[in-house]
């Protein structure tokens, strides 16, 4: 049976027991489970939040990452969103501390998951109020494309292309932005 327990965590955060696997219901993943307590320590999925921000009419901001994963990769300003936090503004904090810039969010691009991947990433779409751009410790350089000059080859995640490629093709619903120099699409029944 397939799990997707992380190894490093070995003791009960109730008792300090020892965690061990077990197969609590038949169809469920393994769990960590105390052996002295009967503690079980359920693993929760990690939520991230980005943010395609618009700058003009046809450029999206883009950060070139200086940490692991996806060091020396392309991908839009995000990050984890800290508990408690509510995901907007997750989604503003992180353009601000990324990039630099102070952001508007204009609607939902997706939302992405991966089998045997911890993280949920949130995307957005949003577009630039003020600021000034420029990278922060975890970037190495802040820089603007167009769908013509993203660096495809180079981005960070599947998540990431999956993203843009979604945004620049314009998305539906009556409060999501649609791709630069595009009409919103209305939903129609053919």
């Amino acid at each position: 049976m397939h799990h997707h327990a992380a190894p490093e965590f070995r003791y009960c955060p109730t008792c300090g027991g020892a965690l061990e696997l077990r197969l609590i219901k038949a169809g469920d993943p393994e769990r960590l489970v105390c052996a002295r307590c009967g503690f079980v320590f359920y693993l929760d999925p990690k939520v991230a939040v980005g943010t395609i921000i618009r700058v003009d009419e046809d450029r999206v901001v883009l950060v070139r990452r200086a940490i692991e994963p996806g060091y020396g990769r392309w991908v839009f300003p995000g990050g984890y969103v800290d508990r408690g936090e509510h995901l907007e503004e997750a989604a503003k904090r992180e353009a601000r501390e990324e990039c630099g810039l102070e952001i508007e969010l204009e609607g939902l691009v997706d939302v992405y998951s991966y089998r045997g991947r911890a993280p949920i990433i949130i995307v957005y779409a949003g577009v630039a109020l003020g600021g000034t751009l420029a990278p922060d410790d975890e970037s190495f350089e802040a820089g603007l494309f167009d769908r013509a000059t993203v660096p495809w080859d180079s981005l960070a995640f599947p998540s990431t292309e999956a993203a843009l490629r979604q945004y620049f093709a314009g998305f539906p619903g009556p409060t999501r932005h649609p791709a630069p120099g595009r009409p919103s699409k209305s939903f129609h029944s053919t």
